[in-house]
């Protein structure tokens, strides 16, 4: 199935039916009073989150979603039917904003939440309504309100603990296939990576997380260069970015250091947020490089960028490094989820 990652459509709920000015008629009974129901509620658009869904491709073309009206009240005291309730079902990790404000709406961050994106109008009154000691005859009635409509915004984002990010070549698709039990494309060229993929990694006992790699990130990208920074809001919800390079690159005139500038520098253009997520350096292909240099490597590396940050050289081709640096970034979630926890829990003690 085609990766579609956003998408706009209109919402429209349905309409309240209009109240009925209805007199009882009988035999013997020719003042009966008013008997005119009321209108029934239109139907109200609701999205839900469901995990068996990957993408948006159903709402790339179906973009006008509608639901039922109300129908309107009739004689003999006869109340018109609610109109019918439309679900929409989106991926987890699905943003909803308004399309013409940019206020958010929605944000399905977990399976089976329902949330309301256009609500259905109100029925109208009907005549019984408004009969009382001095008005016996009423022909008042009131018609049904239209329902909400909407422009949405649909954007997904992938809901995972660790992304991958560096430049096309860096390795990543070969890592996520290392450690994960995910299969993407792998080639000698760049940009093999079209769309985000998903891997679950095991580290034993239970334990495990997820992990997302994008498309490789090229200097420039702000300006649409590349695939630009289209793939990027899949790395927001992460806790961890793992910054790959090539720690042995063919054209020898390439930079490694420079690289990873260059991409921290597209990074905080996109979302200053996003650059300042916890980011380890992983060196990659070191395969190719003796052992004896890898030390000499990373210390380098350490030095030119001034960071301290955690550096992993790694080979994912003979996984040497690869499960070590799994290991870490295990631990690293553990004692990231363990903090959270205990600032929630100050906080609500604070409240309280």
């Amino acid at each position: 199935m085609k990766f579609i990652d956003e998408a706009r459509i209109e919402v429209l709920g349905g309409h309240g039916g209009n109240g009925c000015a209805s007199f009882r008629r009988e035999k013997f009974i020719p003042k009966g009073g008013p008997d005119g129901g009321d209108g029934g509620r239109g139907g109200s658009v609701w999205g839900v989150a469901d995990r068996n869904i990957n993408t948006l491709i159903d709402y790339r073309y179906a973009r006008r979603h509608a639901a039922s009206n109300g129908e309107h009240g009739r004689g003999a005291d006869c109340y018109g039917a609610g109109g019918k309730d439309l679900e929409l079902r989106f991926p987890v990790g699905t943003v909803v904003t308004d399309d013409e404000t940019g206020a958010l709406i929605a944000d399905f961050d977990h399976h089976g939440q329902r949330l309301l994106l256009a609500k259905g109008g109100i029925g109208g009154l009907g005549n019984l309504h408004f009969k009382s000691s001095t008005n016996r005859a009423p022909r008042q009635f009131t018609r049904g309100e239209e329902g909400e409509q909407r422009r949405l915004r649909l954007e997904l984002r992938v809901l995972a603990d660790v992304g991958l990010l560096g430049m096309p070549n860096a390795g990543k698709s070969t890592l996520i296939a290392a450690v994960s039990n995910a299969r993407p494309k792998i080639a000698d060229y760049p940009f093999t990576t079209l769309h985000p993929n998903l891997g679950t990694v095991r580290t034993g006992d239970g334990r495990g997380f997820v992990i997302a790699d994008i498309p490789g990130l090229v200097e420039g990208a702000a300006e649409g260069v590349g695939l630009g920074h289209q793939f990027l809001r899949h790395l927001a919800r992460t806790r961890l970015l793992l910054h790959l390079v090539d720690a042995a690159p063919v054209d020898g005139a390439i930079d490694p250091a420079a690289q990873v500038r260059a991409l921290v520098a597209e990074l905080k253009k996109y979302d200053a947020s996003l650059a300042r997520k916890p980011r380890w350096l992983v060196l990659t292909k070191c395969d190719a490089i003796p052992p004896e240099a890898r030390t000499s490597l990373v210390a380098t590396m350490r030095r030119r960028l001034r960071t301290k940050a955690p550096i992993h050289a790694i080979s994912a081709v003979s996984g040497e490094g690869a499960r070590e640096l799994m290991r870490d970034v295990q631990k690293f979630l553990e004692e990231d989820a363990t903090q959270a926890a205990a600032s929630r829990g100050d906080a609500v003690a604070s409240g309280a």
